[in-house]
């Protein structure tokens, strides 16, 4: 890793060490006409490599955006991959890595299936703060055919290396930064709650919500504040050490349905439905939500750890309220829309394998019960009874 201000001047060298010369920048537009993609392409000329760019990927990336990455990727004779961006062009560049070396479509790797190599050596650029997915052996990929968003896993899609440069995520705009923060929190909070948390992975989750949780309103009102910036982007990575080893739990579970659905970005998905989710799941590990809920600020070392817990589903439901998370309702999803898919999407969260992880083991009847409360929450508290 090369982090710290300005890193994203090493990413020449960096490559050189993997022994490759021929890196193709995998990216999106948005990254071109900022010049971000240029920038990275310079440093890799000044350093002798010959790079070449594809810049198609799309929002949440699915199968038949991937057709045109791996001809490029075949084009080019690229050796290693540099995917520059937030979390879509980087599980991109990760599914490209996996697809050039092994063939296939990219259903055949989708969870259960542990993915191993070959694949090309992939170098991470995040933009944002929040997938961690340069940290990551995780790559989400919809199926184009049945909007399917598969959970692809395994150490073949986890990165080599990585620059985190928290000066490449000073312009983004204030939806995109509090929507990537929810999901870095997220991560945290699901890795430590998860049934797989490891003292390792707790440590990471636990400096992770601390580091966000001081900063993240405050860089939501002022994207040019560079150590809310800095704290942010460190903790995104923390929290993506913690879930890639820890895995998450249901809020993930049940988040990758609705963006596969209503292609409605992750991050905001995942806060959709985070204080109600986190109300249904206190209860499996009350102790556990009751340490989140200290290092978050929202309860002291003197609270109870049943207090504690609830105090925590509060201090998440006024976060999202100033970081104005809206409801699938308030955005705009038909009540009969989402109503009529809510048994897919119960039948994909348990399918995905995330909810098995979670404190409360839920029935797809309780995941059907809060796709409904996530729906309109003012209607319910989302506390399990």
């Amino acid at each position: 890793m090369r982090v710290g201000g300005g890193a994203i001047a090493e990413v020449g060298e960096l490559v050189r060490t993997l022994g490759a010369r021929r890196p193709l920048v995998v990216t999106d537009a948005f990254m071109v006409s900022t010049g971000t993609a240029e920038l990275v392409m310079g440093h890799l000329r000044e350093s002798g490599l010959e790079p070449a760019v594809f810049s198609e990927t799309v929002p949440d990336p699915t199968t038949a955006s991937l057709e045109a990455g791996v001809e490029a990727v075949r084009s080019h004779d690229a050796d290693a991959i540099v995917a520059v961006g937030g979390g879509s062009p980087i599980d991109t560049g990760k599914a490209l890595a996996m697809l050039s070396a092994q063939g296939g479509a990219m259903r055949d790797y989708k969870a259960p299936r542990v993915n191993y190599g070959p694949a090309l050596p992939v170098v991470a650029v995040p933009t944002t703060a929040g997938s961690g997915s340069e940290a990551t052996q995780f790559s989400v990929i919809t199926d184009s055919e049945t909007n399917e968003k598969m959970l692809c896993a395994g150490p073949g899609f986890l990165p080599v290396a990585a620059i985190l440069d928290f000066e490449l995520t000073l312009s983004k705009p204030s939806r995109l930064t509090a929507d990537t923060a929810v999901d870095a929190m997220c991560h945290a909070i699901e890795a430590y709650v998860s049934r797989k948390a490891t003292p390792f992975t707790d440590s990471m989750a636990m400096s992770a919500l601390r580091a966000s949780s001081s900063c993240i309103r405050e860089v939501y009102a002022d994207g040019g504040d560079r150590a809310g910036r800095e704290a942010l982007m460190l903790a995104s990575l923390q929290a993506g050490i913690a879930f890639s080893n820890a895995s998450v739990t249901l809020i993930h579970g049940m988040s990758r349905p609705i963006g596969g659905n209503f292609r409605i970005a992750h991050g905001l998905s995942n806060a959709m439905l985070l204080p109600v989710v986190t109300g249904f799941s206190i209860g499996g590990a009350e102790s556990r939500y009751a340490d989140v809920a200290r290092a978050l600020g929202a309860a002291t070392a003197a609270t109870d750890d049943a207090v504690a817990a609830r105090a925590l589903v509060e201090w998440l439901r006024r976060l999202c309220s100033d970081l104005e998370v809206p409801s699938p309702a308030s955005y705009g999803i038909e009540r009969d829309a989402w109503e009529e898919l809510i048994p897919t999407m119960a039948r994909q969260a348990i399918d995905s394998g995330s909810p098995a992880n979670n404190p409360i083991l839920p029935t797809a009847e309780e995941i059907e019960s809060l796709y409904v409360q996530a729906y309109d929450p003012q209607a319910s508290d989302g506390t399990r009874t």
